[in-house]
């Protein structure tokens, strides 16, 4: 199966930023040259695994376990934004991610890819870069200063992240052709 091991933000920061986009949306992109991220779909990524073999995911599990009793809460905020691979020829916008504990969120990435990797999973080697994608280009990649420059305003209520989940995407499965999401294991810290 195809997964990822992410922070599911608040439903009071997924309000903030519901109200924060919902009147730049249709200004700043009406064409439909981006597909900006479902609600339910807004996470922020700390191991992809791209194969997971089902019955490898126990193993996962034990090891997140385990990872979690030792892992410490960290404080977040979402705030400015930028876009992948850079504002000149774009395929994601995303939202930063603000740690009150700089290097927080690198160790949990590079601790729960290694143990992802010792549970047996294929594990994505891209560098970690904290973000939360707000929208992607349909097609071909586009030019979006315009739209960092928007969207660099977003400031988000901090909150406290507690819990890690597994995650397993089901690709032009959701609505529109859009992934599929569910929640296969939920991780809280100790």
């Amino acid at each position: 199966m195809r997964a990822f091991i992410a922070l599911i933000p608040p439903a009071p920061v997924g309000a903030e930023i519901d109200d924060f986009l919902e009147p730049r949306q249709d200004a700043l992109a009406p064409r439909g040259d981006w597909r900006w991220t479902r609600p339910e779909h807004r996470h922020v990524t700390l191991a992809f695994l791209p194969e997971l073999e089902e019955w490898r995911e126990e193993a996962l599990i034990e090891e997140g376990m385990q990872w979690a009793a030792r892992a410490q809460p960290v404080r977040l905020t979402l705030r400015g934004a930028g876009a992948f691979p850079d504002p000149g020829a774009a395929k994601v916008l995303w939202a930063a991610v603000e740690q009150a504990d700089p290097g927080s969120l690198q160790s949990w990435a590079q601790s729960l890819r290694a143990l992802s990797s010792r549970a047996g999973a294929r594990v994505d080697g891209t560098r970690f870069s904290p973000h939360l994608t707000l929208a992607r280009s349909v097609g071909r990649p586009r030019a979006a200063g315009h739209l960092v420059q928007a969207l660099d305003t977003l400031h988000t209520s901090s909150w406290t992240a507690t819990e890690v989940c597994l995650v397993r995407s089901e690709l032009g499965q959701g609505p529109g052709g859009t992934p599929r999401y569910a929640v296969r294991h939920t991780w809280s810290l100790r």
